[in-house]
């Protein structure tokens, strides 16, 4: 039994089951059996196992990783009690050579053992005329056998997937030259499919059109059919005729070529979304810190020791029930300006948020260039979208290792960000960097409420009572150092209601705004107030 890359059992088992916490020697090392290790045995393993070692949590798990790697097994599987584990567990598996994979703690083990062997057997155990059919271009060979027609199997905008050989080129016409070249079919003959209405027939049929010959146009006799699964179309198979007539089955052998060919390219669209989901489950896991580094770069080949930063994309407060609405429009189009100008950008959405990856930045890359960047995907979002984002830059980082740290402080610019003022709509830490640590402190004083003025919480509380707005005014007051026609001016309200105001203020809470200190307390807790 050759086995199942490791690849392919994380893309099919996939993140409800199981997170990939390590793999030194790659994804395409071959799982071969499962095996489950209980704790009451001696840690053993065999070349190629994915071994479940149930039971054995967190640290207990390290002789089942040192026994895998003395064996040569494929991975362990174990689950984890806490965040703080999978590090030892990870520096462990890397020193083994064995890959480490950590199951949900919902997970049941004998789901997941019965999962795992049914994917590893699943070839064995395939029903009569379900064999292997090979590759695209393997088939459209087999249907120019059977046909005995020049054949090409294209995607539903007309791009040519794969094609038959021909031995002689006299026998190929204008359109599938062209088409085979270009990759893609002309768009004038393309045209002229459509006024002749092949595609409309193509809609409205299980079976093979005649499409004839025009000399003229240097086009010869040929073929088609749909290729669907179900009502979705995936595509077409033309089998343009050569010198010699086409076989009285070519039209019989056509619906058969179409069923196969759907069944390979709903695999390959399976598989397709399966490696987009690995790639994104590596990433977010990378960006969290719950996954470390090698895991994706090992996916995607990705230099670990190149310099690497994130950039965090989030809809700016107004905006945010709007950019819920368009999540798939913002997402594209900030995958589509990014790529333009890295071509090995990731993207990882997290709840409001858009987080892009770059990683393998060229060394000493001026942060000038990344605020360009994001501020064309911002501008493009409010002209395009009708949507205003918020951009905030991480820190370039030397390595992929460190690429929690440069998420954690774009995450800190949006949080000052959204706390509103006047800000930019693209920040790095320099350009905001008093509007994020007063955002902090805020988030101190919320989270520790002993911290706070007894007297000032009092002060709100009566505003909220008497529908008064006494914590605005002094706010206000405290934000114009003092001015009293400027901060009325805010409020639009008479300089003399705004110092009755703060004069009652003083009066109700026994503060003293004479002096440095309370004042400095007062600016900051009613701040937290009002947001």
């Amino acid at each position: 039994m050759n086995g199942l890359p490791l690849r392919q059992l994380l893309m099919s088992l996939g993140e409800p089951l199981v997170e990939l916490q390590a793999a030194p020697a790659g994804l395409d090392v071959p799982v071969r059996h499962v095996a489950i290790l209980d704790p009451e045995d001696p840690p053993t393993a065999a070349p190629g196992e994915l071994v479940l070692a149930i039971g054995a949590r967190g640290r207990a798990a390290l002789p089942a990783l040192r026994a895998a790697g003395r064996a040569r097994a494929a991975a362990v599987a174990v689950k984890l009690d806490g965040p703080g584990q999978a590090d030892a567990l990870r520096e462990a598996a890397t020193e083994a050579g064995v890959a480490l994979l950590s199951v949900r703690r919902e997970t049941r083990w004998e789901h997941l053992d019965s999962l795992a062997r049914t994917l590893l057997t699943g070839p064995d155990s395939a029903e009569p005329g379900e064999a292997d059919t090979g590759d695209l271009f393997t088939l459209a060979q087999t249907v120019a056998v059977l046909t005995g027609g020049i054949v090409s199997i294209e995607d539903t905008s007309s791009r040519v997937l794969a094609y038959s050989r021909s031995s002689d080129s006299d026998e190929v016409d204008d359109l599938r030259r062209l088409s085979i070249l270009g990759r893609q079919g002309p768009e004038p003959y393309l045209a002229k499919l459509r006024e002749w209405g092949v595609f409309s027939h193509l809609r409205g049929s299980d079976g093979a059109i005649e499409i004839a010959a025009h000399p003229e146009l240097g086009i010869r006799r040929r073929l088609a059919i749909a290729i669907r699964s179900g009502a979705q179309p995936l595509g077409t198979i033309w089998v343009q005729e050569g010198a010699r007539p086409l076989t009285p089955t070519a039209d019989r052998a056509l619906v058969g070529a179409a069923r196969v060919a759907a069944g390979q390219l709903v695999r390959r669209r399976r598989e397709l979304s399966a490696d987009a989901r690995l790639t994104q489950t590596l990433l977010t896991g990378l960006l969290e810190g719950s996954t470390g580094p090698q895991s994706l770069a090992t996916h995607l080949g990705l230099d670990l020791r190149r310099p690497a930063t994130v950039l965090a994309y989030a809809p700016a407060a107004t905006a945010e029930r709007d950019a819920e609405l368009s999540r798939d429009e913002v997402t594209g189009l900030i995958s589509v300006h990014t790529a333009a100008r890295h071509r090995g950008a990731l993207l990882a959405p997290v709840d409001s948020r858009i987080y892009v990856l770059l990683p393998e930045l060229p060394p000493g890359l001026p942060q000038a260039t990344l605020r360009d960047w994001a501020q064309e995907t911002v501008d493009a979002a409010r002209t395009h979208l009708a949507i205003p984002l918020r951009a905030a830059i991480g820190p370039t980082v030397p390595a992929l290792t460190d690429v929690p740290a440069s998420r954690a402080q774009a995450d800190r610019i949006l949080d000052a960000m959204g706390r509103g003022g006047v800000v930019p709509d693209v920040a790095a830490l320099h350009d905001v960097q008093a509007e994020v640590l007063v955002s902090e402190v805020l988030a101190l004083l919320h989270d520790r409420p002993e911290l706070r003025d007894p007297r000032l919480t009092a002060l709100t509380t009566y505003d909220a009572r008497h529908h008064t707005r006494l914590a605005e005014s002094v706010l206000a007051y405290l934000d114009a150092l003092g001015e009293v026609r400027t901060a009325a001016d805010t409020l639009h309200i008479h300089p003399n209601t705004l110092r009755y105001r703060v004069r009652r203020a003083e009066q109700l809470t026994g503060l003293d705004l004479a002096q440095p200190q309370q004042r400095l307390l007062a600016m900051l807790q009613l701040r937290l107030a009002e947001s």
